[in-house]
């Protein structure tokens, strides 16, 4: 059974790298078949070492069209993709009705602050006005009153003075009791009491009363003032909320400012539709349509983690479009990888940005196939792909030196997954094996058959040997086809036997199914 899984694992192989051969396109020029063996001869060509990708055409330079209403709205209409525009032409409208509630409310608000600025102006008016009324008006008045008193009051001591010096003349001429003179003494003596008073209250007012009056005042008037300036303030801030929300409202009404073509932004791969729809809520801040500047174009592919690293700045790019091939170059790689999702087979890419020349006709969205050369070989000996194994020591080839074919260490350089730099090894003129795994397989058979000897015997392997084991091979591969077929159609006549009438309705594609199989194994018959 061993024996069996072996020789039709060799087949296999050999199969599988013959197709490999025609699927990587070795020139057929070169290409010759001996005996059972298809073989390449070696010779010199140029190569090419590329990286393809798909893209899609943009802008390099886009006009943005933005949401600019605060905490964002929903959009009530929006242009067609694709429109041409003129600046002033209306491309979206959004939902405005709660932003005229809000400016009803903050209308209402701007008002009280202004009510309250127009009462704060009347009270620092009303207290400028009291500090002159107080220092020209009522100030003069008091203090006309006090010298007024304090001249009445010296005019009593004087009188008061006469009079006791008249009647302390008549007590001496005992004219008059000592009792009235001592009551005019006391008159006198109540004057100049009344004087001194007098003199006080005008010294109060002048330097105390007047003093601190005024200051009472000043104090008043700089609390009108900071009243003033807070109600001013607010009516300010509350001026700038009104004036906010009615820019918010005509924020609601988005128009061109550039003539151009309208498209929307790139959506997320796994959507099926637009981010911009009528009925779609949107931030502030997000771009809702873009006008690109056609004259300066640029192709966006994503280019596989693998290969990344070789890329640089400058590298050249061929890019073909639907009916147009243009050459580029590579403007920029990013740094970091864009997000990798089923929507991408979990494929790590970077963004590259192939920069196109300007030519007309070129539009945004357009597909793209990009081919980035990352190297170019001129008339360097190559080697087909499918003609080298790999293995721990590097690489070798099957190349035929008379009627036979022996194993020669090759070591080669750069691949474009069709052909291979050969560095040494194979020479022009050299005719190597297209398909080398069935040499190595018969060589490491034989050794087993023998109990040794695999270096010697996989040397050695010539064609006929292959050519009589892969004979032997198609026959046992034939029996077991062949059994197969009779146990499949005998378990499917028992399965029909014990089902009921519903169930073999549903069961009869199985029959297709191992029919399939065994179409599938025909090539192996075949070969």
């Amino acid at each position: 059974m061993n024996s069996i899984l072996l020789r039709t694992l060799t087949v296999c192989i050999a199969i599988g790298l013959v197709v490999a051969v025609v699927f990587f396109g070795a020139d057929p020029t070169n290409t010759e078949e001996t005996g059972d063996v298809l073989t390449h001869v070696i010779g010199r060509s140029d190569l090419e070492v590329v990286v393809t990708e798909n893209g899609t055409v943009e802008s390099s330079n886009n006009k943005e069209i933005k949401c600019m209403v605060k905490g964002g709205s929903t959009v009530l209409w929006v242009i067609e993709t694709g429109t041409m525009v003129k600046p002033g032409d209306v491309l979206v409208r959004l939902d405005q009705s709660q932003i005229e509630d809000n400016i009803l409310s903050k209308q209402i608000t701007y008002e009280n602050a202004l009510a309250n600025k127009i009462t704060a102006e009347s009270n620092v008016a009303v207290a400028e006005k009291s500090i002159t009324e107080y220092l020209e008006g009522t100030y003069v008045r008091d203090l006309q009153t006090l010298q007024k008193d304090l001249f009445d009051a010296r005019q009593t001591v004087t009188q008061a003075k006469l009079a006791y010096g008249s009647a302390e003349r008549l007590a001496a001429k005992g004219l008059i009791k000592n009792l009235q003179l001592e009551q005019e003494a006391f008159r006198v003596e109540s004057a100049l009491k009344a004087l001194q008073v007098k003199q006080t209250e005008l010294e109060t007012l002048e330097k105390y009363q007047k003093e601190k009056e005024v200051q009472t005042l000043k104090s008043n008037l700089r609390a009108a003032e900071a009243q003033l300036a807070s109600y001013d303030a607010s009516l300010q801030l509350e001026k700038a909320r009104l004036d906010r929300e009615k820019e918010q409202l005509t924020n609601c009404t988005i128009t061109a400012d550039v003539a151009g073509m309208v498209i929307f932004p790139s959506m997320a791969e796994w959507k099926d539709t637009p981010d911009i729809e009528e009925g779609a809520v949107v931030r502030e801040q997000q771009t809702l349509l873009m006008i690109p500047d056609v004259t300066k174009m640029q192709v966006k592919v994503g280019i596989h983690e693998s290969k990344v690293d070789r890329l640089k700045i400058g590298m050249p790019a061929e890019i073909k479009l639907q009916d147009l091939t243009l050459t580029g170059s590579v403007a920029e790689i990013a740094k970091v990888t864009k997000p990798a999702g089923w929507w991408t087979g979990n494929l790590v890419k970077y963004d590259t940005v192939i920069e196109l020349p300007e030519r007309r006709g070129l539009k945004p969205g357009m597909s793209a196939i990009v081919d980035v050369i990352l190297s170019s070989h001129q008339d360097v000996i190559t080697v087909p792909v499918a003609a080298v194994l790999a293995h721990d020591g590097g690489h070798s080839c099957w190349v035929k030196e008379g009627e036979t074919f022996v194993r020669r260490e090759v070591n080669i350089g750069e691949t474009n997954d069709k052909f291979n730099v050969v560095l040494s090894g194979l020479d022009e003129g050299d005719e190597v094996a297209l398909n080398p795994g069935a040499f190595l397989a018969d060589a490491q058979r034989k050794a087993f058959s023998m109990g040794g000897g695999a270096e010697s015997n996989e040397d050695n392997a010539g064609p006929d040997d292959t050519t009589q084991q892969e004979d032997a091979n198609k026959e046992d591969a034939n029996k077991e086809d062949a059994n197969k077929e009779d146990a499949n159609k005998e378990n499917a006549n028992k399965e029909n036997d014990n089902k009921d009438s519903s169930i073999e309705s549903k069961s009869a594609p199985s029959t297709p199914k191992e029919t399939g199989k065994a179409k599938q194994q025909q090539p192996a018959k075949q070969s």
